[in-house]
């Protein structure tokens, strides 16, 4: 049996599309199963509730072999560990309780580097694996850098003034990934469990961009012209506050970005397991343009 949190989410849905198609036996955590499509439904089992609750992950995780772990986006909360590691501990304990094998979570690229321990987002997102590591289950990270599909919050721009925002710098390449890329990685982890102890894996995408190269490329696809536009960090976290989040989360998200303008996400050593094979340009064919045309 295989739990799958986040079920509804970017990258939860596609993990569980993948677990099913193999014909995994699936058990998902959800505080909307409504939300769920009906076929679906009639594939899996199914616990309501959040997964940061003791109770909640107590049942879910009685007789699994593996959990998919992604703790939900809290933009609103009052502390980033609340976000990562407070939320995460009920879990740890069921995870010890009910001797679940292996675990497998979504993380973020910069351990080792000087940025490591003020990156805001990404420190809390490490304190995390930390903590689920210290349980002792079989542990795999997976580290990410920026997704592709972060842009998607940007349609309306992208498609009314063919401009995007970003406080990285333009010429900055990095190596960035699309979520479904990151759902096959997480999903062959789950089925094959062959491997053991703590430990991550980066998912790199086949490519370093710039935000410039992502601009000329998305200008080709689209086939109109788009820019990046830079946006000065605390011009970011106006918008940012100004969009509702809390303090915190616009410190954290703040300081992540700060992080990967100065390079946290090129640290990593590309190999061939770390390459992952969808191009940015596949993906604007396949999810951005159809988003920007209406058709997503």
């Amino acid at each position: 049996m295989i739990v799958v949190t986040t079920p509804t989410g970017s990258i939860g849905r596609q993990v569980l599309a993948r677990l099913l198609q193999a014909g995994e036996r699936v058990r998902v955590i959800a505080r909307d199963p409504s939300r769920l499509p009906r076929e679906t439904l009639a594939r899996i089992e199914v616990v309501e509730g959040s997964h940061g609750e003791a109770d909640v992950v107590d049942r879910a995780f009685d007789g699994a072999d593996a959990v998919f772990w992604l703790p939900p986006p809290n933009p609103h909360a009052e502390s980033l560990d609340a976000v990562y590691a407070d939320f995460a501990r009920p879990a740890c304990e069921a995870f010890r309780t009910h001797g679940v094998g292996h675990v497998v979570g979504i993380s973020a690229l910069g351990r080792g580097t000087p940025m490591a321990d003020r990156a805001g987002l990404v420190t809390a997102s490490l304190a995390m694996d930390d903590l689920i590591a210290g349980t002792g289950v079989n542990y795999r990270a997976l580290t990410m850098p920026s997704f592709m599909d972060n842009l998607l919050r940007q349609v309306a721009p992208i498609r009314d003034r063919g401009e995007f925002f970003s406080p990285v710098p333009g010429d900055r390449k990095a190596p960035v990934c699309a979520t479904r890329d990151i759902a096959d990685a997480a999903a062959d982890l789950l089925m094959d469990r062959r491997w053991s102890g703590q430990g991550h894996r980066a998912v790199l995408g086949p490519e370093d961009l710039s935000q410039n190269d992502m601009a000329r490329i998305m200008s080709e696809m689209l086939g109109k012209p788009v820019v990046h536009r830079p946006v000065p960090i605390e011009a970011f976290k106006a918008q940012l506050s100004a969009a509702g989040l809390s303090p915190a989360f616009v410190e954290g998200y703040a300081a992540m970005m700060t992080a990967k303008a100065e390079g946290l996400d090129n640290a990593e050593p590309r190999t061939p397991e770390t390459t992952t094979p969808t191009t940015f340009r596949q993906w604007c064919a396949d999810v951005l343009r159809p988003a920007v045309m209406g058709r997503g």
